[in-house]
């Protein structure tokens, strides 16, 4: 009875483990499932909710309204296996000042259980080639907090931009923000190469085929 009672428990013990492995198993693929496309309104709530999930810097809904209608092209969503948003950019272009056109990152944000995956990244890369693409940006900026370390080495290591100054009391609370900005240089080299392409495709085909010949 005692080896049969143990044999039972061993047995149960065996399937939790394979049930608790296999459901972090398919987390992870799940998690690899991601998509990035451009934002629309229907997006807004879900964005919103993103934001006060991550970020002490919180709008209201008309704010994330005004840019989708402004400047449609530059907000784009990360989207999960069950099409849930677990990431957002909201971006503008800044049409405020005399300088050269440049874009503007408003907010960034990804849910914790997403991070890791690159998705900011992506989300970033995504509104950069809008911005050069649609508006003709030279640069992009944006603002962080000091006391942010996470987004700040977010924005300087992996994102490669630089800051600027650092603007006092920026916030509501008093902290002070550090404004940075990253040239578009390869996002505009990428594009006219593209354009270049679909204007002279002869060219193209005349290339590949010198290739093939050698």
């Amino acid at each position: 009875v005692c080896l049969s009672l143990s044999v039972c428990l061993l047995s149960v013990f065996e399937i939790k483990v394979s049930f608790y492995v296999g459901k972090a198993i398919v987390g992870v693929r799940d998690k690899k499932m991601v998509s990035i496309r451009r934002a629309t309104v229907h997006d807004l709530l879900a964005m919103q909710n993103a934001n006060l999930l991550c970020l002490p810097e919180n709008y209201g809904l008309k704010y994330y309204l005004y840019h989708i209608l402004s400047w449609p092209q530059l907000s784009y969503v990360a989207l999960d296996h069950k099409n849930r948003i677990v990431g957002y950019v909201l971006a503008k272009i800044d049409e405020e000042s005399n300088e050269v056109p440049h874009g503007h990152i408003t907010s960034l944000a990804v849910v914790r259980t997403y991070r890791k995956l690159g998705l900011a990244t992506k989300l970033m890369q995504a509104s950069a080639e809008a911005m050069v693409e649609v508006f003709d940006a030279v640069y992009a900026s944006l603002h962080v907090r000091v006391s942010n370390r996470a987004a700040l080495a977010l924005y300087k290591h992996t994102l490669q931009f630089r800051v600027t100054m650092t603007e006092a009391g920026y916030y509501a609370d008093g902290e002070d923000a550090y404004a940075m900005r990253r040239e578009l240089t390869d996002e505009r080299e990428a594009f006219l190469k593209k354009r270049e392409a679909l204007l002279n495709p002869s060219d193209e085909t005349a290339a590949k085929g010198k290739q093939s010949d050698e």
